[in-house]
Formats: C-alpha cells, structure tokens, sequence
C-alpha cells in the first residue's frame, strides 16, 4: 500500500504507529509486540520501506483489518549501495548509515501525519529511531520507545553517550550509579558507541536520537521483571515515571509463522529424537554474523575434540567471508554433530529436551530464545549490546559461561572443546539455574502475571488517548 494508506482510530480502538527498525533482531520482537497489541483492540499502522514489507506477511494474514502497511521509499545515503535496505545486507557496522538515512523520513512522515483524517494517537518506534521523539513532540502525541534489548543495556546508554569523550580515552570504566557497580573496557561497550566520531554529522545524528530514548512518554522493553528486576527498577528511578513496561519475552507471544517451510525441520527433530536428554549444544551466531575461515576451522576442531553432541548452524558464505565448514568435517563427526547450512528452527530446537546448551554471539533475542528453552549459555559475544548480554548472563544471572569474546578472535580449539566438555558435563548449577528461569520467563508471559500486567497497562493506557 502507497503513503496515502488510511486507518480508522476510535475511542474503544484508538490509532497507533508502529515504527521498526530494518534489522531482525529488532524487527522481529517489535513486530511480535505489534500481534499483541492487535489481539487488543489497537488499530495499527506499520511504517516500512519496500523490501521490509514481508516481514508483515504473518502479521497482515492474522489482522487483516486492524494492520495496514505503510510503505515510504527508502532514503538514500552515500554510504548505502542502491536497492540496500535491511542491516543484514551491510553487516552491523551499516547501523549507522541506517539510522541516519531513516532520519530522512521525518519530512515525509510528519506530512503524511497531517494528511490523515483520524491520525495516529500515538508513536511506537524503535530505539534505533530516537529522532521519532522529536517528531512526536511536533505532533503533540506520545511517543513510545521499543527497545530490543534489555533494561541493563538502557541503564548503560545515556550515561555512555552523555560521557562519550571521557569514557572512550578511559582503559576501565566502573558505573557506580548502576546496581552492583558493573565494570566494564571500552571495548566491550555497544559497537555504535565505539564508532561515533566527533562532529560527524550521523553521529551526532545517532546520538541525539540515542539520548532521546529515556525522554520518551514510555519505554517498552523485551525482558521480563524477573530476569532484570534491580535494572528495570533503576530505569523507573531514572525517567521519573512509571511507564516502562516489561512485556518479554515477546518471542513466546509472537505470531512469525514458519520463516522457512521448506527448512527440513523434520530431520533436526529426528535427529534429535535420538540423543540423550540435555546431550546436544546448539551452536549458532544469529543472522548477521558471518565467521573467518580461520574462526570456523577452530571452532569445528574445538566441537570435535569435545566429544559432545552438537548442532552447528553455518550462515552462507559471502564474498566477505566464510561460509562452509572444513573439507571432511561433516563425515568426521556423522555420529556426533548435525550441520545445518541456511535457516534453522531455532525456537523448536532450544525448546527440543536433547538440547542443552547454547554456545550463542549472545544477540538479546538469542539470549531470550535460550532462557524461554531453559538452556545454558556458552558465551561468545563478538559486537553490538552482546558483551553487556554476556556479562549479565555470566557475572550476575549465572546461566553462561564466556568461551571466546570479539568478533576477531580465533579461539584456541583444545581449550575451547574443554569449554563445551566441562559445560556440558559439569555445568550442574548453571543448568538448574537455567531450568529455573525458563519457568520464570513462561510465568511472566502467563495471563496476570507480570509481562501480561504491563502489555495490558500499556494498551490501557494508551486507550485513554484521544486523536
């Protein structure tokens, strides 16, 4: 549907916008709150660029008449090859270019806005898009920010980008005013922050939008009360209200139908059917990343010399990278590892009781997907929000433990089998404590408990607002 689309807002349906960000970690979940908030009575209209119009093919089969598509031209940028218009085509360092030239659509919205007969009442929008605030403003409307990640993540980013200098020259950094005074190097911080530039336009650009997030009329957040309960809290404390909502994880409340039909996800199911309860270790580092030839080489050595049962989901190779396993490697290990190269169904096998651990880039929706399958986490985070990810899930939660960090490391492959081997055979209080918040995270999205209190508050809430 063109710019000119319409959607109806009345009182007992108030007319919302819904804004994603073009990368899945972030699209995904967004769009999994958006079903939600259908199943509630929203009128909802979602603004996307052309070739992130499939991503709604669920969404817009279950909500024909509550969902419309909204769909805006994709701004250039001298930094986007033409016809690119989703971050996995770029890698994670074509956030920046991204979310700049997003930036570009606030003319054209703001227009498309004042078109409108009934209006949206109310912005809901990434917060990759922090300049939707300043929109809002100019409309006089709330705007809601949806975070992807986690309320540790946003209890790092204001103070992280209002310090930005002071902390970049810095070899540690201890955030007293957080709880439990996490420290953490530079490098390990989220990888926009590491690229911003002083007195470059898109990043400062990226960083007003950044800083406008916790000056929102509400945060959303993809967690759940349990699994971050001092964090959320502080995010309260911080933003001076109560509007900020744990509705996670939104993955167990999503409608994403099958990515992939013709995956062969039968043959993983079978293949799992045969091994040992808590046997089997998921490896997979989501759908950006794509590993060296030397990365893979250790990493296949290191399955091998575990002895563990594994399945290793392999991304297709790229003119950039890697993308097949070593010549033999899948003869090798025939009756110990599965290779899976493409699409795998990752919520189906974490949730499979074979699988047991989840070697994991820790990526938020990863991380969420292994809590919801009770597994353990064996952490390799590489870049973007995945150290914080992993810190919290090794230093506080005691779910993980860390077997390589950075995106350029190529582990030692003996000390990385001895890794797999101990985690999966030792790892006793990790995989109780795991079990433990998997039946948290199930309670949270269960009717009146707490994820479904604060999806309920937020529709309440925002049912109250007038066009």
């Amino acid at each position: 549907m063109s710019a000119t689309a319409t959607a109806t807002a009345t009182a007992t349906h108030p007319h919302i916008l819904v804004f994603p960000y073009p990368a899945q970690g972030h699209m995904l979940p967004l769009l999994d709150l958006t079903h939600q908030l259908a199943l509630r009575g929203l009128t909802i209209t979602i603004l996307v660029t052309p070739k992130s119009l499939p991503f709604l093919s669920p969404l817009l089969s279950t909500h024909p008449s509550s969902i419309t598509p909204l769909v805006f031209p994709f701004p250039s940028h001298p930094l986007i090859p033409q016809g690119v218009e989703h971050v996995k085509d770029l890698g994670n360092s074509g956030n920046l270019p991204i979310m700049a030239a997003l930036g570009k659509l606030h003319d054209p919205l703001l227009k498309w806005f004042n078109s409108q007969t009934n209006p949206p009442v109310a912005i809901i929008s990434d917060f990759f898009l922090g300049w939707t605030e300043r929109l809002a403003t100019q409309l006089q409307i709330p705007r809601l920010a949806f975070f992807a990640s986690g309320a540790f993540v946003v209890s790092l980013c204001d103070y992280m980008w209002s310090n930005i200098e002071k902390l970049k020259s810095l070899n540690e950094i201890k955030l007293s005013h957080l709880p439990g005074s996490p420290v953490f190097k530079p490098e390990n911080f989220p990888s926009l922050f590491k690229h911003y530039k002083q007195s470059d336009p898109d990043c400062e650009f990226v960083k007003d939008g950044i800083l406008a997030n916790t000056k929102s009329w509400g945060c959303v957040l993809n967690s759940f009360d349990a699994l971050e309960t001092e964090y959320i809290q502080w995010l309260k404390t911080y933003v001076g209200h109560n509007r900020v909502y744990s509705v996670g994880p939104v993955s167990l409340i999503g409608n994403r139908g099958d990515s992939d039909p013709s995956s062969g996800s039968d043959r993983v199911m079978t293949w799992l059917d045969q091994c040992p309860d808590g046997s089997v270790v998921y490896v997979c580092f989501g759908s950006q990343k794509l590993l060296r030839e030397e990365q893979v080489e250790a990493l296949a050595n290191g399955l091998e010399k575990s002895g563990t049962r594994f399945i290793w989901v392999v991304k297709p190779g790229t003119t950039n990278g890697f993308g097949d396993v070593p010549d033999g490697f899948e003869e090798r290990v025939a009756g110990q590892g599965l290779v899976i190269k493409g699409w795998a169904p990752q919520l189906l096998i974490l949730n499979h009781k074979a699988v047991g651990g989840f070697l994991s880039h820790c990526g938020w929706n990863s991380v969420l997907e292994g809590i919801a399958g009770g597994v353990m986490i064996l952490a390799w985070p590489m870049e973007a929000d995945q150290f914080v990810n992993a810190k919290l899930l090794v230093d506080e939660i005691g779910v993980a433990v860390r077997v390589c960090e950075g995106a350029d490391s190529v582990p030692n492959s003996d000390e990385l089998g001895r890794a797999v081997a101990e985690a999966m055979t030792e790892g006793g209080g990790m995989e109780t404590k795991a079990k433990d918040l998997k039946q948290k995270a199930l309670a949270a999205v269960s009717h009146g408990e707490s994820s479904m209190k604060d999806l309920d508050r937020v529709v309440e809430e925002l049912g109250q607002l007038r066009g």
